[in-house]
């Protein structure tokens, strides 16, 4: 086959069967009750916080702004030390609520952020870590904790792709401070948009409630000043549905996985990373390292796999701190970030949604095979 006559995207959403989204919308058209914690709100809360298995779950109309209430719940001032192989999202939240990120380099085994490289990065005006759970693989949690107590930092992990995801059968929103979700229509689930913010502190879950509504705490109080990030009835019942799929959708995402792994093993200068042990993966993105010896760049591979209708994604590049707007920012340090540049450089992911055909990835696989240039 010279090429996929259908172009095979990078990811596509999952969408429950659209007979039972429109006879649940029926129920909103019933009541009129289209937001502000609703039943739908109500419901989709509380089987998200079971399933996640955590103390204190909150729904937000999306990650970006969750990551943003998350920084403003904790009262964070100063500096917080980061990953800038992340998506912006996690940057300018912290630009955003007034902090100065603090970068720090990344391992190059998980793409996570080093632990061993955080501590020469504690100054004064250290007040928290933001550490990104990159493609859905866990941090090394105990390292960073460790870290953050000794050092009296407040701990958000970044776990947008870490829907699912369990390290040694605890659920990976219970480590940390709080923990934010991204329940965007790309991710392994998604609820259109949305977000999760998941903490053990029933008074960190009030001060989160308070901050997505305006900071109403009463028909006539306010306590704060808060924003509008509420999650609405739509986006729940496009939740509680797709809820019902995640396990079965986690595991084709699995063989998918597999399949990649068995075809790309042997081709020299294609890299990925394995499962971790003791960890329950999510297999949201599918990334791998195109080496020198591999004869094309991963530029090069990018666009000739789109020549037969195979999209990739750059995922993540530029680095944050590479955006023109904060390269030149002279309030960010420039620390040494040569794993991170490297990765970002080398770094594609490759299609994976669950209904993806395991005879398409056997043709992915050959077409890489195929344009393989011995050096």
């Amino acid at each position: 086959m010279d090429k996929f006559e259908q172009p095979i995207m990078v990811t596509k959403s999952f969408l429950p069967p659209i007979e039972r989204y429109i006879e649940r919308m029926g129920k909103i058209w019933e009541k009129s009750w289209l937001t502000n914690n609703g039943e739908f709100h109500a419901e989709f809360e509380n089987k998200v916080r079971k399933y996640l298995e955590v103390g204190n779950a909150s729904l937000l109309v999306n990650g970006h702004l969750a990551l943003e209430i998350a920084i403003e719940s904790l009262g964070l001032k100063g500096e917080i030390i980061t990953t800038p192989f992340t998506f912006a999202s996690t940057t300018h939240a912290i630009v955003n609520c007034g902090l100065t990120p603090v970068f720090c380099d990344i391992e190059r085994r998980t793409f996570n952020i080093d632990p061993d490289k955080i501590e020469d990065l504690i100054t004064s005006k250290t007040s928290a870590i933001i550490p990104v759970h990159v493609f859905g693989n866990p941090c090394n949690i105990e390292k960073i904790e460790s870290i953050a107590k000794r050092h009296n930092l407040k701990v958000i992990y970044d776990a947008a792709h870490a829907f699912g995801v369990k390290i040694n059968e605890i659920g990976i929103g219970n480590f940390g401070d709080i923990s934010m979700f991204s329940l965007h229509a790309t991710k392994v689930f998604h609820s259109i948009e949305g977000g999760i913010l998941t903490c053990n502190k029933e008074s960190l879950k009030r001060k989160v409630e308070l901050l997505k509504n305006f900071g109403i705490s009463g028909p006539e109080t306010i306590e704060l000043v808060g924003t509008n990030a509420k999650m609405n009835e739509f986006q729940a019942i496009m939740g509680i549905l797709n809820l019902e799929y995640i396990e079965e959708n986690i595991r084709k995402r699995k063989v998918i996985t597999q399949k990649y792994r068995e075809l790309l093993r042997n081709i020299d200068g294609i890299y990925y990373v394995d499962d971790i042990e003791n960890v329950k993966h999510n297999y949201s993105y599918f990334p791998v390292i195109v080496e020198e010896e591999y004869g094309l760049s991963r530029d090069e591979l990018h666009d000739k796999l789109k020549d037969y209708n195979i999209f990739t994604r750059k995922y993540f590049y530029p680095l944050t701190i590479d955006f023109e707007f904060y390269k030149n920012d002279f309030r960010f340090k420039k620390p040494d970030l040569r794993i991170a540049k490297s990765i970002a450089e080398k770094v594609i992911t490759l299609p994976i949604y669950s209904d993806l055909k395991l005879e398409d990835v056997e043709i992915i696989c050959d077409k890489i095979a195929n344009l393989k240039v011995n050096i």
